[in-house]
C-alpha cells in the first residue's frame, strides 16, 4: 500500500512539478473563457477548477490526467443559469457529482469498451479543430505582434529541447514571452484584459435553493446531461492518455473521483468540470506522470490567484495561444492520414463522420455518440453478409446448415432461402454453427417452422451444443 502511494506521488517528483506548472498556463484563459459560456462570475471558474484539480488528484484513477471546467460542460449550464441564476447551477453540480459517483459504483466504465478505435482517433483529431477555430477569436482586432509572439512561442515550443530537456519549453516559453511584454510594454492583450481577477475565499455553502420535487425536477435534466458529457470525456481522455502512457487505470475508480470532485466542488459554489485531453496532453508530454502534477497544477494556480495576482494578469495571451496551438499539432494523428490508404474504407468513414459531427455541433459527446451508432451499423451489415447457409441431402432429410450471425438483420436472409415447395418430408434446420442473438431472428425461426409445417412437412431444430 505504501509503496503504491510513493509510485503515484513521489517517483517523478521534478518532473510532476514541472508539469504541473505548465499545465496552469493552458488552463487560465480556457478557464476564464468557460466561465463566459456558462454566463458565471469568471472566479466561479477558477476556484472550481482549484477544487477539483485538488480532489482528482487524490481520489481519481488516472494520474497525471488533468480535470477542469470544460466548454462542453460549461454550454449546458448557461440555460439554467439565465432561467433560474447560479445557486441553482451550484445544486446541479452537487447533483451531477452524486450521479457520477453511482456511475463509479456501479462499474459503468466498462461501457467505453463499446467505443471503437475509429471513434476515438476521430474524437481526438476533432478535438485538435475545436482548440485551433478556439484560439482564433483571440486574433481578432491584433497587430502583427500577436501573431510574431505567437511565432515566437512555438519556435522557443519546438527549438529549445533539442538543446536542452531539463525545463519544459512551454514553460520557459510563456516566461520569456511575459517578460518581454512587461519590460517593453508591448500593446498585447494579457490574461488581465479578459477577466478582473479578485481573490475571495470560497466558503463552504449549501445552495440557496427551495428542497422540494419541483426543483430536482428542474435540476435533473441538467444535472444528468453534465454528468453524461463528463463520463464520455472523461473516459474517453482517460483511454487515450492510457496509450500515451502505455498504462492501463480504472475507469470506474476516475468516475467515482470525478464524482467526488463535482460533489464538493458544488457545495463550495463551483461549477462542474470533467476531464481534458488538452491539458492532460500538455501535462503527460512535458512529464507529467503521477498524482502530484495535477496537485501541483491547482496549487499554483491557486497561488497565482492569491499571491501573484499581477504576475497572472501579465501573461500574453499569445504566448497562451502559442502553447494552445503546440497541444492541437502534438494531439492530432497526423501518422492515420499518413497512412490513410492501408485503413478499411469503413473505419476512415466512421472517424470523418465523427470529425465532422464534433466539428459541426462543438459538441463531443454528440459525435462521439453518432461515431458509436455508425460502427454498430457497420458491424450489423459485415455480420448480416457473413451468414452463410448452405443446403444438403441427409437421407430423406433435406438440411439448411446455418454458418454466422442470426439476427435482426441476417434472420430475412434465412427466410428467403428456405424453400416452403420442397418435394422432401424431412426439413432440418442446423443452427448448430449460428448463434440466435435476438427476438427478431427466434420469431423468424418460428415462422419458418409454422409455414413448413402448415405445408405438411416435419421440421427438426439442431441448435448449439451447450459446454
Amino acid at each position: 500500500m505504501l509503496d503504491r502511494l510513493r509510485i503515484s506521488w513521489f517517483s517523478n517528483i521534478r518532473a510532476d512539478v514541472l508539469a504541473g506548472i505548465t499545465t496552469v498556463l493552458a488552463l487560465i484563459p480556457d478557464s476564464l473563457a468557460f466561465a463566459f459560456i456558462a454566463g458565471v462570475n469568471p472566479m466561479i471558474s477558477i476556484y472550481s477548477t482549484i477544487c477539483i484539480l485538488v480532489l482528482i488528484s487524490i481520489f481519481g484513477g488516472r494520474p497525471a490526467m488533468v480535470s477542469s471546467t470544460a466548454g462542453s460542460m460549461a454550454v449546458l449550464m448557461t440555460a439554467l443559469v439565465a432561467q433560474h441564476g447560479v445557486e441553482y447551477l451550484f445544486a446541479a453540480t452537487i447533483l451531477t457529482g452524486v450521479i457520477q459517483l453511482a456511475m463509479g459504483l456501479f462499474k459503468m466504465g466498462r461501457w467505453m469498451s463499446f467505443v471503437p478505435h475509429s471513434v476515438i482517433t476521430g474524437f481526438i483529431n476533432s478535438l485538435a479543430i475545436l482548440i485551433f477555430i478556439s484560439q482564433l477569436r483571440y486574433f481578432e482586432g491584433q497587430s502583427w505582434l500577436m501573431y510574431a509572439m505567437v511565432v515566437a512561442t512555438l519556435a522557443i515550443i519546438y527549438i529549445l529541447p533539442k538543446f536542452t530537456k531539463s525545463v519544459p519549453s512551454p514553460l520557459v516559453a510563456v516566461g520569456f514571452m511575459t517578460v518581454t511584454v512587461v519590460f517593453t510594454h508591448l500593446n498585447l492583450s494579457t490574461v488581465g484584459d479578459l477577466a478582473n481577477i479578485e481573490p475571495t475565499v470560497p466558503f463552504l455553502h449549501i445552495p440557496n435553493i427551495p428542497f422540494t420535487l419541483d426543483t430536482l425536477w428542474i435540476l435533473l435534466p441538467t444535472a444528468f446531461s453534465l454528468a453524461i458529457v463528463g463520463y464520455s470525456e472523461t473516459l474517453l481522455t482517460q483511454t487515450i492518455i492510457d496509450e500515451m502512457t502505455e498504462k492501463k487505470t480504472s475507469k470506474d475508480k476516475e468516475m467515482k473521483g470525478q464524482g467526488i470532485a463535482n460533489t464538493v466542488t458544488g457545495f463550495f459554489g463551483g461549477m462542474a468540470g470533467c476531464a481534458l485531453i488538452a491539458e492532460s496532453a500538455i501535462n503527460v508530454k512535458v512529464g507529467g506522470r503521477g498524482r502530484l502534477s495535477t496537485l501541483v497544477a491547482g496549487l499554483v494556480l491557486l497561488l497565482l490567484v492569491f499571491v501573484l495576482d499581477d504576475v497572472l494578469n501579465s501573461i500574453p495571451i499569445a504566448a497562451l495561444v502559442g502553447v494552445m496551438m503546440m497541444v492541437c499539432i502534438e494531439i492530432f494523428d497526423w501518422n492515420y492520414f499518413r497512412t490513410i490508404r492501408s485503413k478499411p474504407a469503413a473505419h476512415t468513414a466512421i472517424m470523418l463522420i465523427t470529425v465532422a459531427i464534433v466539428v459541426a455541433t462543438h459538441d463531443l459527446a454528440i459525435g462521439v455518440i453518432v461515431g458509436v451508432l455508425f460502427s454498430v451499423l457497420v458491424y450489423a451489415y459485415r455480420s448480416a453478409t457473413q451468414l452463410q447457409i448452405k443446403e444438403e441431402q441427409n437421407g430423406d432429410e433435406k438440411v439448411y446448415r446455418v454458418t454466422g450471425q442470426l439476427f435482426f438483420v441476417s434472420s430475412d436472409k434465412l427466410l428467403d432461402r428456405i424453400d416452403f415447395n420442397d418435394d422432401h418430408d424431412k426439413i432440418c434446420l442446423d443452427l448448430s454453427a449460428t448463434h440466435v442473438w435476438d427476438h427478431s431472428a427466434s420469431k423468424t425461426l418460428d415462422k419458418i417452422v409454422e409455414r413448413l409445417s402448415a405445408k405438411g412437412k416435419r421440421v427438426r431444430v439442431k441448435y448449439k451444443t451447450a459446454s
